[in-house]
């Protein structure tokens, strides 16, 4: 059970992380960043025992990817709150 559980949380975040800078303008980016980390974050937390604390985290890190990286770098098209 645990070693399934690993395996598609590995298989989640990986998906998950490909996503990490999507958006036109750093804001964008920035705020998909956030909002995809916290979401990883929260489940990785999860799975040790500290949701809220690895929702922290990782917004924090999604953020601060998404607000680091440019069109050239990664551009997955217009976010879909634009």
């Amino acid at each position: 059970m645990v070693m399934k559980r690993f395996i598609l949380t590995s298989a989640l975040l990986l998906s998950l992380s490909t996503l990490a800078a999507c958006g036109n303008t750093s804001g964008d980016r920035a705020a998909s960043g956030a909002g995809i980390g916290a979401g990883v974050g929260a489940l990785g937390g999860f799975l040790v025992g500290a949701p809220l604390a690895g929702a922290l985290i990782g917004g924090a890190v999604g953020a601060g990817t998404g607000a680091l990286t440019d069109n050239n770098q990664v551009n997955l098209g217009r976010p879909i709150w634009r």
